[in-house]
């Protein structure tokens, strides 16, 4: 016979012996056994009674035995127990009686047992319980570093403790303990259940004293859960309002009294001015404070004021229209300011006003355009001049006289004899300024390419409104970028074709530039150039590789050898071309690396004939860099100014190998789109709109929709087969790969 099997049997005797006792009303003789006596738990090991000995006792500490007197069962407030209730604790594990295992009625002479107990217990007796509760105080119990408060309820759980775990060591032996005496009252009167006692628990924490809020408090907690708020704030927004207004209970910041604070007067007067900025201050309406208003009204007031404060300090800092909405090539990180860090700002500021015009650019690009634009409005609805077209002719240089120069006077706006045919030194020093401006090569000749300069722009009447939307729409592209360019940083102006370094706030150095095509745009972005690369290997862009270098390769197989490139083909049906490095290789002899997602980045080219178009709109986005060798000098000279590079020692490391120069500290680059600008003279210089970015920024400003504010929706991308599928040519001949640019 199983061992387990044979003790479960001698239990279910043991206990059969028991009830059969109780019956018979001998308590005293069970008591003697242990049956009813004293079970004692050591610590966390039940003791059971059958072997309870004087010696366990003696081993057994205050801290680590507890002891529960059980009453005899002949008292007739103890209803018998279900045979199963007698069952002793056999380690490890516990039995636990539920209510669900115990009749109705008895559960209600338990009950009214347990309460009759609670009331006769006294300050030196044992805790005395319902047989229904010692299988559940045992399994308390029996958790190591557990312990039953001593007047406790014997069903409530919350008065047990569990201490640290600590490990048991010899005690001095106590005494036994004495039988516990017999309790003054233990039967009531009738045997209606007496009112029990309150059950012990461990006390909760204090709770935080309720916050009691003003009637206009109680009024603008509420309209912010209302339609009208969540009509006039984002989810973000109306979250960070709520808590700015929490943290003061509520109370107004831009009232008091029923009158507008010094506070709300000075953010005001900034909101007004918002036209000056190019903004619309009809976006940041703010309904008039009548005296003597409702509660109602002053926190719909209260409302509305900080839905215009915050509106503005979006537009501000990250500008009306949301980039996304122009094109799919812009990408700037910069973030609003969240509400809550506003409205702390405005109301700790010494001038709300001024903090509030602190979200707009501070840098010089955009004040100079602001204030171009004060001078346009004080002229608008006057119509420019038609611009003087210069006829062709020879190229004219100082000394010649030509019937073009009176033409060219008035077209460049010379000072002096508006008549005179002689090409002299104020008309040379006016064509040098406009060469400068266009970015073309200042020799003071009037040849074939300043001659299409000065052509150029449409011979018709440009009125001054259109020029003011022209700014407009800059100035909306200075608010998307980054406000802080940085120490020093570059910053290429696309519709120029020119880049130009600055170093703490001045002009280091410029060059010519090759951008994007019109089909293959330049990106607008700021990043920042961590590296440069002298002989670098050109890997083709995915874009060049799937659209332009597969197809010529099937129609002729030796084009790409042709133009020294090589192909591998990967086992997912991938395709590389790469060029290795050297004097032919499309990115020249360096490349200065800023990594973006659209993988652009500017570069030397052995192409050089294209710095000398006044329109130099040629590449697949990224850009093509006149002197690199220089560039690369002056960028080591702020990235590594104790290493004394020089053009001559970057050019002595040309070679087939790729050498990296690290920056210690990043560069910022800034690729911008500047249509309208201020020249260093003081002039509102107008670039050509290559990339048609002025019409869509313009048409944006002018809408009423209030979700151009907000990032476009994404578009799913388009798939492409990655793997081409190569077919020998139709036919044997060459392929023109001049015609593609790289």
């Amino acid at each position: 016979m199983r061992f387990d099997r044979l003790l479960a049997g001698s239990a279910i005797a043991l206990v059969l012996t028991a009830s059969m006792s109780a019956q018979a009303g001998d308590g005293q003789v069970a008591a003697e056994h242990g049956l009813y006596g004293t079970l004692a738990v050591e610590g966390g090991r039940t003791i059971a009674p059958s072997t309870f000995t004087a010696q366990d006792e003696d081993r057994a500490t205050p801290t680590t035995k507890t002891a529960v007197a059980m009453p005899k069962p002949d008292d007739d407030t103890v209803a018998p127990k279900p045979l199963q209730n007698r069952v002793p604790m056999i380690e490890p594990a516990a039995v636990v009686i539920t209510d669900a295992d115990v009749a109705p009625e008895t559960k209600t002479e338990a009950k009214a047992s347990d309460e009759t107990a609670a009331t006769s217990q006294t300050a030196t007796s044992e805790t005395t319980a319902p047989s229904g509760a010692i299988t559940e105080r045992l399994r308390l119990t029996s958790i190591p570093g557990a312990r039953v408060e001593a007047n406790a309820d014997p069903n409530a759980i919350s008065s047990v403790h569990v201490e640290p775990a600590t490990e048991l060591t010899p005690a001095t032996p106590a005494a036994a303990p004495q039988p516990s005496a017999p309790a003054a009252a233990t039967t009531p009167e009738t045997t209606t259940p007496t009112e029990s006692a309150p059950e012990a628990s461990t006390p909760a924490a204090p709770m935080p004293p309720e916050i009691t809020l003003s009637p206009f408090g109680e009024k603008l907690r509420s309209m912010m859960s209302d339609r009208q708020a969540t009509a006039m704030f984002s989810r973000e927004n109306l979250a960070s309002l709520s808590s700015f207004y929490a943290a003061r209970n509520f109370e107004p910041l831009w009232t008091d009294n029923g009158a507008m604070t010094a506070r709300a007067k000075e953010a005001l007067a900034q909101l007004k001015k918002a036209d000056d900025e190019g903004l619309d201050p009809a976006d940041y309406a703010v309904p008039a404070l009548a005296a003597n208003a409702s509660i109602d009204a002053l926190a719909d007031f209260e409302l509305k004021f900080a839905n215009a404060v915050v509106d503005y300090a979006h537009h501000a800092a990250v500008g009306r229209v949301h980039w996304s909405r122009v094109a799919r090539d812009i990408v700037y990180t910069t973030e609003p300011p969240a509400t809550a860090d506003l409205l702390t700002k405005l109301s700790t500021a010494s001038d709300a006003g001024a903090a509030l015009s602190s979200y707009l650019p501070q840098h010089k690009y955009y004040t100079a355009l602001r204030k171009k634009l004060a001078e346009l409005r004080g002229k608008k609805d006057q119509v420019e001049e038609a611009p003087i077209e210069i006829g062709s002719g020879p190229m004219l240089r100082l000394g010649m006289i030509d019937e073009r120069v009176p033409d060219l006077r008035k077209r460049l706006k010379i000072e002096g004899d508006a008549g005179s045919n002689s090409y002299d030194e104020a008309v040379e020093d006016a064509v040098k300024t406009f060469q400068k401006e266009q970015g073309m090569l200042a020799d003071g000749l009037l040849g074939p390419g300043t001659l299409r300069a000065l052509n150029g722009k449409p011979n018709v009447a440009r009125s001054s409104s259109h020029t003011i939307d022209v700014v407009l729409a800059n100035m909306e592209r200075w608010r998307w970028m980054p406000h802080d360019l940085g120490e020093s940083y570059v910053i290429v102006n696309i519709p120029e074709f020119m880049l130009r370094l600055y170093t703490h706030g001045s002009l280091l150095w410029k060059t010519r530039v090759v951008v994007g095509k019109p089909s293959k745009a330049t990106p607008l972005l700021t990043e920042t150039m961590k590296f440069i690369t002298v002989n670098p290997t050109w890997n083709v862009p995915p874009s060049i590789v799937y659209g332009e270098y597969l197809p010529a390769l099937q129609q002729d197989p030796t084009v790409l050898s042709r133009m020294g490139l090589r192909i591998s083909y990967g086992r997912g049906g991938g395709v590389r071309i790469w060029q290795p490095p050297g004097p032919a290789n499309a990115l020249g002899r360096i490349r200065f690396n800023f990594p973006n997602k659209f993988l652009v980045y500017q570069h030397d080219t052995p192409d050089k004939y294209m710095f000398k178009h006044t329109r130099r709109a040629y590449s697949h986005g990224c850009m093509r860099v006149q002197n690199p060798d220089v560039y690369a000098e002056k960028l080591l000279s702020i990235a590594l100014p104790d290493k004394h590079y020089t053009a001559a020692q970057i050019r002595g490391m040309y070679g087939r190998g790729e050498v990296n120069i690290n920056f210690p500290e990043p560069i910022p680059v800034h690729l911008t789109y500047q249509t309208a600008y201020v020249d260093s003279s003081g002039k509102l210089v107008l670039s050509a709109d290559v990339y048609g970015r002025d019409a869509r920024t313009i048409a944006r400003l002018k809408s009423d929709n209030q979700q151009i504010a907000m990032p476009a929706p994404q578009q799913p991308r388009r798939s492409r087969a990655r793997r081409q599928v190569y077919r020998e040519p139709a036919r044997q001949g060459g392929f023109n790969f001049f015609g593609l640019f790289r």
